[in-house]
């Protein structure tokens, strides 16, 4: 990620159109200053949508839904693709165990759609990029004791393919190709370059010092 020494404070409000506590703690990270604004959207996918179109939709829609005049919009929405099939997050444990069961010694790939969306604050066009980023992630083989004390965590149910890489999950994952942070989420050197695409730099939304 590229960092501008001479990025200026901005007087437009950097704002996350996301409740995910980890897109929040990846942003809160860099020592940005920003509201948070969850977007209440259908995310049901669209008959033969594929996964990234379907978050690359989601995300520019997430962002339209909550901008305002003079904000600056961070959305994203990530899935979780095996050969093709989306897998959603788990409806209760026995769900988790079977997502966990098919990941198990096999290749799947991480999509996340990333939208910049910047709102002007006199009347005009609004600028908005976006992007999708793919990490393929490889899990080792996965034995019935270490699922059962994985869903004994309570972390995969609110996870997209019911595990999350940057907790205990840790230990199933025996490779990963892309981005770390896009499997978490917020692919961090994406959102930076959309926001540089958009006109600004990420940097001058800076806690003031």
């Amino acid at each position: 990620m590229r960092r501008s020494a001479a990025a200026e404070p901005v007087t437009e409000r950097l704002v996350l159109a996301s409740g995910s506590p980890r897109r929040f703690e990846l942003l809160a990270g860099l020592g940005l200053a920003f509201e948070l604004r969850p977007a209440d959207l259908d995310e049901s996918v669209r008959p033969g949508e594929p996964g990234p179109a379907y978050v690359e939709r989601l995300a520019r829609e997430k962002a339209a839904a909550v901008a305002v005049s003079g904000e600056l919009v961070i959305a994203a929405d990530t899935t979780v693709d095996l050969d093709g099939e989306l897998l959603g997050k788990p409806t209760d444990d026995t769900d988790a165990r079977r997502l966990l069961q098919r990941l198990s010694g096999r290749t799947h790939r991480v999509h996340t759609g990333v939208c910049v969306h910047r709102e002007p604050t006199v009347p005009g066009h609004a600028v908005v990029c976006s992007t999708v980023v793919t990490t393929a992630v490889t899990f080792a083989e996965l034995s019935d004791a270490w699922i059962d004390w994985y869903v004994g965590t309570g972390e995969p149910l609110d996870k997209a393919g019911g595990y999350g890489m940057q907790g205990s999950a840790a230990l199933f994952v025996a490779r990963i190709d892309g981005s770390p942070t896009n499997v978490i989420g917020l692919p961090l050197d994406t959102v930076a370059a959309l926001v540089e695409e958009s006109g600004t730099d990420l940097f001058a939304f800076s806690h003031p010092t």
